[in-house]
C-alpha cells in the first residue's frame, strides 16, 4: 500500500475506486476490440470516477471527437473526467475539445478526495507545458485543501520514463511544477502520453504513468493497460490492469523490472 502516513488520519465513508485510462487515440491507431474489452472490465468493477488523461483522439478531427464522445457513453461511472492531450490539439482540435468534452479543473470527489486537472497540451506541439500562471493557480488551489487526499491529473509526464528513448517531450517546466506539487503536499500525480506504464514513488508523493488503453502503439509490457486506484480510510493502492489480462500492483513493474521486460 502507498501513502499510509498521508492518509492514516482521514476517514472515508467507504473505499473510492478511480480508473485511469489514457491515450485512446480514436482514429487510425484505435483498437475497437480492446475498447470493447476495456468497457466490459471497467463496468464490472463499478468505479466511482473514470479519468481519461489525454489523447482521446489521434488527429483532433471532428469525426474522431464525435466517435470518442459516443464511445465514452458506454462506461458506467458516477463521473468521467477528461483531459486534453497533444494529439487532441492537432488540426485546431483544441476548439473541438471544449465543445465535445467540457470539463471542470477542480473536482471534489467527496469531502476527503479532490482531483485537480492541468492542461499541458499546446497547439501543434508534442511537448507539454504548464506555464507560470497555471502553476501559480495550482499552488493557490492545492493550498486550500488541508486534510484531503490530493490528486493531480495531466496528460504529459513530469518525470522521464524507462524504455521511451531520448526524452524531450516531457513537461518543459517540470521543475517548477514538481516544486509546487511537493510544497502543496500533493499525494498522487496521474499522467499519460508515453504509452508506457510506470510509477515513481517519492515517499509522500507517487507519480503514476498510464499506458495506452486502446492504441496499437504499446510500449514496455507490449500490452494495452489502464490503472485502478483504490482509496480507503488508511491508504491508497494503484494497480496496473492489462486489458483482457491480469491485475498487479503497479509498483511490481518497477521492483521486478527485468522480470516484466522478459515476459
Amino acid at each position: 500500500m502507498y501513502g499510509d502516513s498521508l492518509l492514516a488520519n482521514l476517514v472515508l465513508s467507504s473505499e473510492m475506486l478511480i480508473v485511469q485510462i489514457s491515450d485512446l487515440h480514436v482514429g487510425s491507431q484505435f483498437l475497437q476490440d480492446k475498447f470493447d474489452q476495456l468497457v466490459q472490465e471497467v463496468n464490472q468493477i463499478h468505479p466511482d470516477v473514470i479519468v481519461v488523461t489525454g489523447d482521446l483522439t489521434n488527429e483532433g478531427l471532428m469525426k474522431e471527437y464525435e466517435d470518442c464522445k459516443e464511445l465514452l457513453t458506454r462506461f458506467n461511472a458516477k463521473k468521467i473526467i477528461t483531459i486534453s492531450g497533444n494529439h487532441d490539439y492537432r488540426n485546431t482540435g483544441y476548439l473541438l475539445f471544449k465543445k465535445y468534452f467540457p470539463f471542470e479543473t477542480i473536482n471534489e470527489l467527496d469531502e476527503n478526495v479532490v482531483l485537480v486537472t492541468l492542461g499541458t497540451a499546446r497547439p501543434d506541439r508534442n511537448e507539454g507545458e504548464v506555464g507560470y500562471r497555471q502553476n501559480l493557480w495550482l499552488e493557490r488551489t492545492m493550498k486550500k485543501y488541508k486534510d484531503q487526499v490530493k490528486i493531480l491529473a495531466m496528460h504529459h509526464h513530469l518525470v522521464a520514463i524507462p524504455d521511451t528513448g531520448s526524452d524531450q517531450l516531457t513537461v518543459i517546466d517540470a521543475g517548477d511544477v514538481l516544486r509546487t506539487i511537493l510544497d502543496t503536499k500533493v499525494d498522487l500525480v496521474l499522467c499519460g502520453h508515453k504509452h508506457r506504464p510506470w510509477a515513481w514513488n517519492f515517499g509522500k508523493l507517487m507519480v503514476v504513468n498510464a499506458g495506452t488503453a486502446t492504441s496499437e502503439r504499446v510500449r514496455g509490457l507490449f500490452e494495452n493497460t489502464y490503472n485502478i486506484i483504490s482509496i480507503s480510510k488508511e491508504s491508497f493502492q494503484v494497480d496496473l490492469k492489462i486489458v483482457g489480462g491480469k491485475r498487479i500492483p503497479i509498483n511490481d513493474i518497477v521492483t521486478n523490472y527485468h522480470q516484466f521486460g522478459d515476459e
